[in-house]
């Protein structure tokens, strides 16, 4: 963009001495004038619609300044730093350490988030709710329970009565030992515990 620079003091003119051929006003004078004039014109950028060209500078704004104002590259890339600042800090808000992070994804949260210590958690297990009044539930991480139900051997008396006359008596053993896969409908995730 040129600067339009003024060649003749015109007003210097003035105080010459009359005769003094530097006195008089000459066409090319103004000719030179009007031609840096309208070079310098020619460069500058319209104010309506302006389409720059080069690399046009502007001021940067201040961190989260909302107005007209023109957003320079130096203002987005400071103002997605602070985002991404702010959206770090709220994740870590959201998961604390002991928090769970369940996911269908085999990543290690620390690698999807960007923070964090994740060890796996409750592998094999399902997720019960404590339960303070309830010895089996009440103690956070507790752990308990069987896949498998155990059916063991159970023996009865057995007293046969025809008539109230007794016929015979005994015992009668029912064989039912071993171990019987008893699973609730179930889905499998990954779950991560926030450790540090």
């Amino acid at each position: 963009m040129a600067q339009y620079i003024k060649a003749t003091n015109f007003a210097s003119k003035d105080a010459l001495l009359p005769g003094n051929v530097d006195k008089i006003i000459k066409g090319t004078e103004i000719d030179d004038e009007l031609n840096a004039i309208q070079a310098a014109v020619n460069t500058k950028s319209d104010v309506i619609s302006p389409t720059f060209t080069g690399v046009p500078l502007a001021p940067t704004a201040a961190l989260g300044t909302i107005s007209t104002q023109v957003a320079t590259t130096a203002f987005v890339e400071a103002t997605v730093q602070n985002t991404a600042s702010y959206r770090n800090q709220i994740i870590q808000v959201i998961y604390p350490v002991g928090s769970l992070y369940i996911t269908t994804l085999p990543t290690n949260p620390a690698s999807l988030l960007g923070f964090g210590t994740w060890e796996t958690f409750g592998d094999g297990r399902v997720i019960v709710g404590q339960a303070v009044g309830d010895a089996s539930f009440n103690v956070i991480e507790e752990t308990g329970g069987s896949k498998d139900i155990d059916t063991s051997t159970h023996t009865h008396s057995v007293t046969a009565t025809d008539g109230g006359d007794v016929l015979t008596t005994g015992t009668a053993t029912v064989a039912t030992g071993g171990a019987n896969t008893n699973l609730q409908p179930y889905v499998v995730v990954k779950m991560w515990k926030r450790t540090a």
